[in-house]
């Protein structure tokens, strides 16, 4: 480890590493890994990956000194006392990161956000500490055969869906590659094993080939006298697979992978990379469509270089990537390139650009109120591929591939993205769910005055939005613009819904029902429509399922037939009253009669609340039961042909009885359906409701009083009657 980092480190630095390494190996003296291996081998292996990626000699020493806090118990305090504030950091940020598990298999969704939330974070802070985690978990993933099966699948997977993605972010190929193939061969062993032996099988004509493609290359090149270091590029057996996949979506065969045989072309200067795919394209049969440059438009990671795909020597197809030496070493090591310099007299310069996406993900972790909305802006908008757009004055942006002229608007200023009402794409008119694409100048046209988003923009049906930074940006504004009007919209939703139901009750109760102290906040939850009226009829079904199960008798009772329990009265018939029809789901009381036992009723029967003697009323509730309850309702429609069939083959496909049906006299082209329905409880009374409502021509409908059904269809003022003479359904 100490003679890779002689190379690059001046011989003054190399003490603070060799001092690390030996109190490390004090402190882990005895320790053993699973594998049996010194503990020390580990946090050696560790810095032996950071030198070989020319890390400054902080990052060695962290690295050497990690597991310290962790497993040997020794205080932060003592590592910074002896090794000074900055290697502390390094060391405290490593010791954390290594708490932190981000695999969905053994962690909520929320832990796993804010788990992840804190490594980015962190890293934003001081990427040497992330630069550290990945040279560890490619250790322990080089060592993965001592862990038990179970641990070997779950830190493979969170290797590829977390760290092999974060290396290609960071721009580290060298880490990327190995985190993904090691990876791929614990989660497929098969399919890696199938894949090695097929690349295996062709390596010794691949060879042949690239070196007879390389001695004509460099003997083209050094005729324009361009002096080029040419090699083989191995591909890896992930970046197969996933070739391989998408090939055979298309049809095509493995022999047909047109980049397992690659070339790479190290030349001086910008210049020369021009001039060398010049040559290439004159002296091979270019692919259609597969150059890409990505020196005048680098990606996101900072990598800069030119790709293109020739049939090379006859009809072999032929990848050739061209870079300067700067550009391979940035491709190779990423942002890490950067601490080389650190230690020498060259800094490099364009550091901050290329890690502009940072600065992006910490003011994104300022603005997003709950870590899994972090962790879904992070695995849309950071770990996918990009794609790369201008605006009207040349300014280069990067956006998630998918993304629209809406997410490119919300992109350059929320205000801009309120106010979007077109775009155009290179001088052209286009619709607002255009997928961008590499090289388009977008134009967002606004309009002058405040405009409002639209609701439609939300819809993921219709294509409008791609990234989550946008989608929030929207969901804030009607979060905040539109609160009053989602007040509005949720009281006409919430009382037009329990007025259909014939429920009666206090809108606070209902807001404690789903977790709201603030009564204008769940009203505008109803309004906005994250809460919907079939959820507040299943929250007050189960709230009255609640209530059987944990309500105890006061004394011996019976559950007849009607599915009722009296409490404290005995062993007494039930029978529903029909002056309201009580269903389950319902707040009831009962009424006790002279000569038929308990009348049940509903709370807000009218006949209860205007019943004199409240000594006769006493406390009942649902019990379990499967008996059906006759429910009236009236249904309100422009009359048509085929209006009744739909109505009641609607009822029937639900296994709902229809007792009773009568038809008042209408104006000749609207009229009133009456039915009485044999239903189970309010939620099947709900769902009934909804779908008579949709029925073509349904002005609307409602649940009804046994009065207000006799007067709709009579036509006269029935006067109510007391409970005890009023008609019931009986046992």
């Amino acid at each position: 480890m100490l003679e890779k980092a002689r190379e690059y480190l001046p011989p003054e630095k190399l003490s603070i590493i060799e001092e690390s390494y030996k109190f490390a190996s004090e402190k882990h003296e005895g320790q053993v890994r699973l594998s049996g291996d010194p503990f020390m081998e580990h946090p050696l292996q560790t810095a032996f990956i950071l030198a070989e990626l020319q890390l400054d000699s902080s990052s060695l020493a962290a690295a050497l000194l990690h597991d310290i806090p962790e497993d040997t118990g020794l205080p932060i305090e003592d590592v910074a006392a002896k090794f000074g504030p900055e290697i502390a950091k390094l060391v405290d940020g490593t010791t954390k990161l290594g708490k932190v598990s981000l695999a969905s298999g053994s962690v909520t969704g929320a832990t796993q956000a804010e788990n992840l939330r804190k490594m980015l974070v962190a890293m934003a802070e001081d990427l040497r500490v992330v630069f550290i985690k990945l040279a560890d978990r490619l250790h322990n993933m080089r060592t993965l055969d001592a862990l038990p099966k179970d641990r070997q699948l779950k830190n493979a997977q969170e290797t590829l869906e977390i760290y092999a993605p974060l290396a290609h972010r960071l721009g580290i190929w060298e880490l990327k590659w190995q985190l993904e193939d090691l990876s791929f061969r614990y989660l497929q062993p098969q399919e890696y094993a199938r894949l090695a032996r097929l690349v295996d099988a062709s390596r010794t004509q691949r060879e042949k080939l690239i070196e007879r493609a390389i001695k004509i290359l460099k003997k083209e090149l050094e005729k324009v006298g361009i002096e080029a270091d040419i090699s083989g590029r191995p591909k890896h057996i992930y970046s197969i697979h996933q070739k391989m996949e998408r090939y055979a979506a298309l049809g095509k065969h493995f022999d047909e992978i047109y980049d397992l045989l690659a070339l790479r072309v190290i030349v001086k200067n910008v210049q020369e990379c021009y001039g060398a795919i010049g040559i290439i394209h004159s002296l091979w049969r270019p692919v259609t469509g597969t150059f890409d440059d990505y020196i005048a438009s680098p990606k996101p990671n900072g990598y800069q270089g030119l790709h293109t795909a020739v049939m090379c020597l006859g009809t072999t197809p032929l990848e050739v990537q061209i870079r300067t030496n700067e550009m391979h070493n940035i491709a190779e090591y990423g942002v890490a390139a950067h601490w080389r310099y650190k230690e020498g007299a060259k800094k490099n310069v364009g550091f901050e650009d290329k890690v502009g996406w940072l600065r992006q993900l910490v003011e994104w972790h300022r603005e997003l109120a709950g870590a899994e909305e972090f962790l879904e802006s992070v695995k849309t908008d950071i770990f996918i591929d990009q794609v790369f757009v201008y605006t009207p004055k040349g300014e280069i942006k990067d956006l998630p591939k998918g993304a629209t002229p809406l997410d490119f608007a919300y992109r350059v200023h929320t205000d801009l993205g309120h106010r979007c009402i077109g775009a155009k794409i290179n001088g052209k008119l286009v619709p607002l769910d255009y997928q961008l694409k590499n090289g388009d100048v977008i134009e967002i046209l606004s309009s002058k005055a405040p405009r409002n988003p639209s609701l439609d923009w939300l819809n993921p049906n219709l294509g409008f939005i791609h990234t989550s930074h946008a989608l929030s940006k929207i969901r804030q504004w009607f979060n905040k613009q539109e609160k009053t009007e989602s007040i509005e919209r949720g009281k006409q939703i919430l009382d037009k819904e329990l007025r259909r139901l014939g429920i009666q009750t206090e809108r606070q109760a209902l807001a404690a029902l789903f977790n709201y102290s603030n009564l204008d906040d769940f009203i505008a939850a109803v309004g906005n429509g994250n809460i919907s009226s079939h959820q507040i009829v299943l929250k007050l079904a189960a709230q009255e399922e609640k209530s059987k199960q944990v309500a105890g008798p006061a004394a011996p009772h019976k559950t007849e037939p009607t599915g009722v329990q009296v409490l404290g009265v005995g062993d007494l018939m039930t029978s529903i009253a029909q002056c309201c029809n009580p269903v389950p789901g319902d707040k009831i009381i009962g009424y006790i009669t002279r000569s038929r036992g308990v009348s049940v009723h509903r709370e807000d029967c009218y006949n209860v609340i205007n019943e004199d003697e409240k000594e006769r009323l006493i406390p009942v509730e649902w019990g379990q039961s499967d008996w059906h309850y006759p429910v009236k309702i009236q249904v309100d429609a422009w009359d048509r042909v085929g209006l009744m069939r739909d109505i009641t083959t609607l009822v029937a496909e639900q296994k709902v009885n229809i007792s009773s049906m009568n038809l008042a006299d209408g104006n000749g082209q609207q009229i009133a359906i009456f039915l009485t329905l044999q239903i189970t409880g309010l939620t099947q009374l709900s769902e009934i409701l909804k779908r008579i409502d949709a029925v073509k021509g349904v002005i609307g409908v409602s649940r009804i009083s046994e009065d207000a059904f006799k007067q709709g269809i009579a036509g006269t003022t029935v006067i109510p009657k007391k409970p005890e003479d009023a008609g019931s359904s009986k046992n």
